[in-house]
């Protein structure tokens, strides 16, 4: 029988192989085989949930190390041809670190004083440090293509899957990289932009088959027509930034400010710090710092930088890969806070009493270093009594104050009551090749609850701020739900025997008590789903319309400048006001902001669409291997065409169209929104249970179609609809829709 390793022998193993902790590795190290391979899983999986280990791409690293992302010069090859290179932006008190470059046969050739921009990992040996991964060299920023490879007698070519693209790009024969015809590939520009004939192209990434999962997140970038290419001038404005220093800063070095982020975050927009506040009058508050990264410093108003921020508006986000809203020399390196380098930040100092209620705020434009950054898990196992060794020392001095403000700012959230909807958000979770391996909900911990509310407290601190200083700003607004949606809900709560009164000012305490009073019943889902589905969308204004679902009578962004640009305005904003530098709000911003407000607003909604489609897509790809089976869901939405059905264990959206429906005609009741059974009386409606059997996966268009089996545990009955096309007259709807469907046939007449 193979024997299983202790955890701890597990954990010594990666802490001495940094660049071997995948679970093959691991496997391999400790001999395990076959079956024993699901006992490993379930231990790796167990460390990860402690807290203890985190599934990274890349390793830990040491407080005086490099950043994960980094400018690198490359030296001399070695006696051995080995490429080695150098770190230009090192402050450590030690010998300068050493990095191997592992290039891959689709980088070009580097040779002595070539200047890049690499990924780093830990590794040390006895002739270097690191090891690198080249992202892109300095200087060069060749146009990629996505497209369908097409193979010739020599080499091939490249069809562009972008709709807006006029012709092909040719491969050269060398220059292939292994790809086979229909494979759908990246390719980058290859030589100089010539205007006479095709443009020529090399192979940099095979990504298979164009309907596999791993093509998904890209295929959605450019249907979207999400921008995923920086033009050369932007890159130039990245390269060539430089850190920023101490002058005319706050310095905030000294002091202990940590991040805390999902394990697998590649930037850090904000660090936090709490101290109890030392005015006896104020016994037993806090002064809570948030520092957010300046990005305004390296993208000023105008700048081709900011041109292209604008235009993008935001990074998106997809299971796979970030399409970022800046290069990555800005939001890998100069503006992520990483631990143990100075970075530049506009920290806030927000005073709470011991009721969480904000009494005052100051801003501050620092020069600030992180002492560790740490992620959500490992915090909260520190709190749950299994800290790790990175987190232990941390605790008393650092972690536990952040706790105990935070306590206090849940009091102040009880007492304004935003909106409580309890919704759980998917997580697709992916191997190396691109392949959907599970569909998890993520786990909603204290600390992620932590970082949201010292984020809306800064926000508050930024909005308040501006509109005292009389500044121009975009607010985040949400309005209030429309009366139509409102009724809608109404129904529903009313259908699940719950109410939401009428005839009062809505507040979103009303709405509170309606989830807590469907809380724990089978109604629970439905009515969180009805009160989302019965929200307005937020979205960016000059003025201020308040924002309702956080109960907050002003608000802006201000915390994520990195992949958010109205947090870029926020910052621009405060700058200006304080009198902190030529880089604040400029006049063009305040002019355009009403533009800038529409612009950013829209690119959000694209790419929150994007990344929804790509969702569906990757859901559809996982379950495309279980046509036949059983699964369970509950109705969220009727259609006259058909029945939308929540399936429970992946979350997935799946239809049931309204001609596969039992052996009866039923009709759609708009107002309502049910189905009725034409002979039997039967009523379909949300929020009811149901067994489906899935019949369709479309891994291309991420469409499920299904059958449905059970409703409410009772068997549907099958076979052919008498009738189908010609309902019995039955008499359906009140008088008030009738004479509204008469007034309309009166109002096309008269036209």
């Amino acid at each position: 029988m193979t024997r299983i390793p202790s955890k701890s022998e597990i954990l010594q193993w990666i802490s001495e192989n940094p660049t071997k902790t995948a679970k093959r590795d691991i496997a391999k190290a400790f001999g395990i085989k076959g079956a024993a391979r699901i006992d490993l899983k379930r231990l790796l999986k167990e460390l990860q949930d402690e807290g203890r280990l985190a599934k990274r791409r890349s390793s830990y690293r040491d407080a005086e190390d490099l950043p994960p992302v980094a400018v690198l010069e490359v030296l001399a090859p070695d006696t051995d041809g080995d490429l080695f290179a150098r770190p230009l932006e090192w402050t450590g008190q030690g010998p300068e670190p050493r990095v191997l470059m592992m290039l891959r046969s689709s980088d070009p050739a580097l040779g002595a004083g070539d200047r890049i921009l690499g990924r780093l990992t830990v590794d040390k040996t006895e002739d270097h440090t690191h090891t690198a991964r080249m992202i892109r060299r300095i200087g060069t920023n060749p146009l990629r293509i996505l497209g369908v490879f097409r193979a010739g007698s020599e080499g091939g070519r490249v069809l562009p899957i972008d709709k807006g693209a006029d012709r092909q790009w040719v491969v050269a024969a060398g220059a292939t990289g292994g790809a086979k015809d229909g494979e759908l590939v990246e390719a980058e520009q290859a030589g100089p932009k010539g205007r006479l004939g095709l443009p020529k192209a090399r192979i940099v990434a095979r990504l298979g088959d164009p309907t596999e999962p791993r093509a998904v997140s890209l295929i959605a970038i450019h249907q979207h027509g999400i921008p995923d290419h920086f033009p050369d001038e932007v890159v130039a404005e990245a390269d060539a930034a430089k850190p920023a220093g101490l002058k005319g800063r706050r310095d905030l070095r000294d002091m202990p400010l940590i991040t805390i982020d999902p394990w697998d975050a590649r930037d850090h927009d904000d660090a936090c710090f709490v101290e109890a506040d030392p005015d006896p009058k104020n016994d037993g508050g806090f002064i809570i710092w948030v520092a957010i990264a300046d990005v305004a410093h390296y993208v000023t108003p105008g700048s081709a930088l900011d041109r292209e921020a604008r235009k993008r508006g935001n990074s998106t986000y997809f299971p796979d890969r970030v399409v970022p809203m800046l290069p990555d020399r800005l939001s890998g390196d100069l503006c992520s806070l990483h631990e143990g380098v100075e970075r530049a930040c506009l920290a806030v100092a927000m005073r709470i009493d011991s009721k969480g209620q904000k009494i005052g705020h100051e801003f501050h434009r620092g020069l600030m270093k992180s002492v560790a950054s740490l992620n959500y898990q490992e915090v909260q196992a520190g709190m749950d009594g299994r800290p790790n060794d990175k987190v232990a020392p941390l605790m008393d001095e650092i972690i536990r104050p952040l706790f105990a403000a935070y306590e206090a700012l849940t009091k102040a959230r009880a007492a304004r009551q935003p909106l409580d909807l309890d919704l759980p958000e998917r997580e697709i979770v992916l191997d190396d090749k691109g392949k959907v391996t599970s569909v998890q909900y993520k786990e909603r911990l204290d600390a992620h609850r932590l970082i949201e509310e010292f984020m809306v407290l800064a926000n508050v601190a930024a909005a308040e701020t501006l509109i005292a200083k009389k500044s121009q700003l975009l607010f985040r607004v949400h309005e209030e739900p429309s009366p139509e949606k409102l009724d809608a809900l109404r129904e529903v709560a009313q259908a699940s025997g719950l109410v939401l009164a009428k005839g009062q000012v809505l507040k979103t305490a009303h709405l509170n008590r309606l989830l807590a009073g469907a809380e724990g019943t089978d109604h629970d889902e439905l009515i969180n789903m009805a009160t989302l589905r019965s929200m307005t969308q937020a979205y960016y204004n000059p003025e201020n319309f308040g924002h309702f679902g956080l109960a907050l009578r002003a608000y802006a962004h201000f915390t994520s400048p990195i992949r958010r640009y109205s947090d870029l305005i926020a910052h621009r904003a405060l700058i200006a006001a304080h009198g902190w530098g030529k880089d604040g709000l400029s006049p063009w911003d305040i002019e355009h902001l009403a533009d800038t407000a529409k612009q950013i607003s829209d690119t959000e909604r694209r790419s929150m669409t994007a990344e929804r489609d790509t969702t569906d897509r990757y859901l559809a790809a996982f379950l495309s291997d279980r046509i036949g089976a059983e699964l369970t869901g509950r109705i969220s939405g009727i259609a006259k065409f058909g029945v939308f059905v929540k399936l429970d264990e992946t979350g997935a959206d799946a239809m049931i169209p309204i001609r596969t429906l039992g052996a009866e005609y039923f009709h759609y009741d708009p107002e309502n929104k049910t189905l009725m059974g034409a002979d039997s009386g039967m009523i379909i409606a949300l929020g009811q249970r149901v067994t489906v059997k899935l019949i369709e996966a479309a891994p291309v268009t991420g469409g499920l179609i299904v059958e449905l089996i059970k409703l409410d545990e009772k068997i549907m009955p099958r076979g052919p609809s008498k009738g189908r096309g010609k309902p019995p007259r039955h008499k359906v709807g009140s008088a008030k829709k009738k004479a509204a469907k008469t007034a309309r046939k009166v109002k096309r007449t008269r036209k």
